[in-house]
């Protein structure tokens, strides 16, 4: 439902809808009017000024497709295009979009409705002063579009707008990472292995639908790919164990198959993974040797870390309670620490390695994410701390920078959590 309300074709459908409707419940709104409202128009004052509005809202609108085109294009090319579809459901654009596009059909509305002679002349009034009220919303949003324009797309636009959705996700898979389900144990020999009958992302996994099901019939179920996956029509997804021998096997499968979504693209709700990779292409991309710029990468590596620590923060005695096993006959494994870091620095270690401020700063990083994380947490920080510095060491030849390098690497690894 959340995808659906983002739909760019959603809200412009709307406000078209809202366009057509106020243009032909002039009459209606007429029957209400004091009987002194009167107005001296013109012969065609009001189709006059419609013919205009339809016009420019058309080239207008042309010209706000375009433009949010050539956006999404150029940050598809500089940035990533798993950042493309935060970009298109901007909601100032859409709004904007929408707002040119029903002023539009209200304006065609209105000069069919003229040429049929649908108003009377109270209601050409009513249509008069709701045409007033359309430039005026026109003109308004159009001075925002412009304005919005001089920054949407660029690159720190897009690092915000990424980092600000995985930022959103990680921390709401903090508070449930399991999704209410209990956490993961070895699977019961005599499990029977549910396979996913599709090929794709798994996109969405309904822990709740999977213990209804699982309670009604007396099963447990054991998750075996998690949001981010890509499986094949043979990958297992699910174990289940249950108390009745004699259930089939495919009525099993199909029940445990309609709690997971697989799709053709991974998408950021359920999938905490996908804005860490996402910053990490961004700064990989911005080592390459046609772009060559280190201050971006620098720059995606800031967002990685404030992403990163939003998964390490200390959890609320709300967040405690929202963690709750709510879902006790579904066991759900949890995404670690050490996969996100696989997911963001790992691309920056091998792109990046050349580049002493680049390697510095992740060394930085790692520090100060190091005073943060404790147990296996830490060990898988300062594992990637050493495998960046052999990178560093590796790719360098200035004995300098190499000394650089090992500096921030000691001190990476020598961070230590403060005691709570």
């Amino acid at each position: 439902m959340v995808r659906f309300s983002r739909a760019i074709w959603v809200r412009a459908g709307l406000f078209t809808l809202a366009g057509v409707v106020l243009a032909l419940l002039a009459p209606v709104v007429g029957r209400y009017a004091p009987a002194s409202a009167t107005l001296d128009l013109g012969q065609d004052a009001v189709a006059t000024i419609l013919q205009i509005i339809a016009t420019a809202m058309l080239t207008v609108t042309t010209f706000s497709v375009t433009a949010m085109v050539s956006s999404l294009t150029g940050a598809a090319g500089t940035t990533t295009p798993r950042a493309v579809t935060l970009l298109a459901e901007d909601r100032t654009t859409q709004t904007a979009l929408a707002t040119f596009l029903g002023a539009f059909a209200f304006a065609i509305v209105g000069i069919v409705a003229l040429a049929t002679q649908y108003y009377d002349e109270t209601a050409r009034i009513v249509l008069f002063v709701g045409t007033l009220v359309v430039i005026v919303v026109v003109v308004v949003t159009l001075l925002r579009w412009i304005a919005h324009l001089v920054r949407f797309g660029r690159h720190s636009d897009v690092l915000d707008r990424v980092e600000e959705r995985a930022c959103a996700v990680v921390t709401q898979y903090r508070r449930q990472p399991r999704s209410g389900g209990a956490a993961e144990v070895p699977v019961p020999a005599g499990a029977v292995a549910v396979t996913a009958g599709s090929a794709g992302f798994v996109t969405h996994v309904d822990v709740g639908r999977l213990q209804r099901w699982a309670g009604d019939g007396g099963h447990r179920v054991h998750v075996r790919s998690l949001p981010g996956a890509l499986i094949g029509s043979a990958s297992v997804i699910a174990h289940v164990v249950t108390d009745e021998p004699g259930d089939g096997s495919e009525d099993v499968a199909r029940a445990v198959r309609a709690a997971f979504a697989v799709e053709r693209h991974r998408t950021y709700e359920q999938d905490p993974r996908l804005g860490v990779v996402a910053l990490g292409e961004v700064a990989s991309r911005a080592l390459s040797p046609a772009t060559n710029d280190p201050g971006s990468a620098i720059d995606a590596l800031a967002s990685l870390h404030r992403v990163l620590e939003s998964y390490l923060g200390e959890a609320t005695d709300a967040e405690m309670r929202a963690a709750a096993v709510e879902h006790d006959r579904v066991h759900v494994p949890v995404v670690t620490l050490d996969q996100l870091l696989d997911d963001a620095f790992v691309p920056i270690g091998r792109d990046g390695a050349a580049l002493v401020e680049v390697m510095v700063w992740l060394q930085h990083v790692i520090e100060m994410l190091l005073r943060l994380a404790q147990g296996p947490d830490a060990q898988a920080l300062r594992d990637l701390s050493l495998d960046a510095e052999e990178r560093a060491v590796a790719a360098t030849t200035s004995e300098r920078d190499v000394a650089k390098v090992r500096r921030a690497a000691r001190a990476a690894r020598a961070a230590r959590a403060e005691p709570s």
